[in-house]
């Protein structure tokens, strides 16, 4: 009988966060869209500014003059210290890096997550965020070949103006910072080219 309980539970937690993710997206709607979003505009990067896949999609972005931004903990706490100035970041409430996770998936309209291996931690935390948030989320594992064509049709397929960009930290997966940011220079130019 527990087992049929727990799946009732599940079900109904399921439909709340289904509804308040419609209507979150109704509210952001009637106000205009979130303070990040740039409809009919160009196209925007967000992150956490962590190190790793983070810094990467800020630095891929900036180089190529893309709009970026997003939420970072309160104090702009990071794994190597302070996120630096250059990265144009509003800071959450908390020092919980959960809520600006949580705050990215939320105001974007899509979130692309960059790993190897199974997603863990922080990582798999955005993805479940990204369902819990009925948005669109493409995980593409960085040690098998990867297409940025591929991702940039899934970007225009979608219709992203606003693109999350998450992944591990630098510590949790040395060199990913660097190889993040080649593929996603590769991806950012493809997309746009794609723009009006």
């Amino acid at each position: 009988m527990s087992s049929f309980v727990d799946k009732l539970r599940l079900k109904e937690q399921a439909e709340e966060d289904l509804y308040f993710a419609r209507r979150d997206r109704e509210l952001q709607d009637a106000r205009g869209g979130s303070p990040s979003r740039r409809v009919g505009g160009p196209v925007m990067v967000v992150s956490g500014g962590q190190t790793g896949v983070d810094r990467a999609a800020l630095d891929a972005a900036l180089e190529l003059g893309l709009a970026v931004g997003g939420w970072c903990p309160a104090g702009r706490r990071a794994e190597e210290g302070i996120i630096p100035n250059r990265y144009p970041l509003t800071e959450a409430a908390s020092f919980d890096y959960a809520e600006r996770t949580e705050w990215n998936v939320r105001d974007s309209d899509a979130t692309l997550i960059l790993h190897r291996g199974p997603l863990a931690g922080g990582t798999r935390l955005t993805a479940e965020l990204a369902r819990r948030y009925l948005r669109p989320l493409l995980c593409r594992d960085l040690g098998a070949p990867l297409d940025p064509a591929e991702v940039a049709h899934w970007l225009r397929l979608n219709r992203i103006a606003v693109l999350n960009c998450a992944g591990p930290r630098e510590s949790e997966a040395p060199g990913i910072e660097g190889q993040a940011r080649v593929f996603l220079s590769s991806l950012f130019r493809l997309w746009l080219a794609a723009e009006p």
